[in-house]
């Protein structure tokens, strides 16, 4: 299962939700699935190899952890620029299928699964694996809840325990087709921290005129603290916002020349030629 995708995450531990969050998420997707994880670390250290990783192969496994790739990148930047470093996972990935990963996310079986047949038989160039609308599971999750989530053998009715309701859109995770999502410009990098860039990936992808699907399903979000990285008081957002407005009014053409033009993606085209 899911041995044609590549989930991509990129990471800064911010908070110690955040830490157990990609703990269990690593663990669900390495123990029930075939896939590849690519996890980009940006930080001063790397608190995944301390202490993630360790839990992760203790749980999962030597063989199934193989599937596991880490990568850290020393920063003492303490704005993440997530955009770029999704970008860097997505020129590593062997896969026809990629997917775009928050490490918070999780996702019933089946979902991934119907995702992956439909990126890998054309239907679709790009999936949206949750409903518009009242699809997301808000997980308000502790220590013992995800014990029990995982002992159970992943039964998503203990997540529902200590949840709501709640609206999803554009962000989350996306599966593309690994081709399609370079062609069409991948992440676009001028977009910093957090805000605005789900909106604009979606105007694109559409407007472009790929193929973007939509499961009538849920996402199950782990909260976790927010951070000027994934919340609106990132100092970026007022650009993001304005870049967005921008580009929002773009048609077909103009989206073209523009992504044409960009330097970020000339840079990581060329690792692949």
């Amino acid at each position: 299962m899911l041995s044609n995708t590549t989930f991509i995450v990129p990471l800064k531990i911010e908070s110690f939700d955040r830490l157990r969050n990609v703990i269990v998420s690593s663990i669900y997707l390495l123990d029930n699935t075939e896939c590849n994880l690519i996890i980009q670390e940006v930080d001063e250290q790397s608190t995944f190899a301390e202490k993630a990783l360790p839990q992760i192969k203790d749980c999962v496994g030597e063989d199934k952890n193989k599937r596991l790739k880490h990568i850290f990148e020393k920063s003492t930047d303490s704005v993440f620029h997530r955009t770029r470093i999704l970008n860097d996972m997505v020129m590593m990935t062997t896969t026809p299928v990629v997917v775009n990963y928050d490490c918070d996310i999780l996702l019933p079986l089946e979902s991934y699964q119907t995702c992956e047949d439909w990126i890998v038989s054309g239907k679709y160039d790009m999936v949206y694996p949750y409903g518009d609308g009242n699809w997301q599971y808000q997980i308000f999750a502790d220590d013992e809840l995800v014990s029990n989530f995982i002992n159970s053998d992943y039964d998503f009715s203990i997540l529902r325990e200590k949840s709501r309701i709640y609206d999803a859109k554009y962000g989350f995770c996306q599966f593309y087709s690994t081709k399609k999502y370079i062609e069409g410009g991948l992440e676009n990098e001028n977009f910093i921290a957090y805000g605005y860039e789900d909106n604009e990936r979606f105007y694109r992808f559409t407007k472009l005129g790929y193929n973007v699907g939509r499961l009538d399903a849920h996402v199950y979000h782990m909260e976790h603290a927010r951070t000027p990285n994934s919340w609106f008081s990132n100092p970026y957002i007022e650009h993001n916002k304005n870049l967005y407005e921008q580009l929002n009014t773009f048609d077909k053409d103009q989206l073209l020349n523009y992504y044409k033009d960009q330097e970020y993606l000339k840079k990581q085209k060329a690792k692949i030629q």
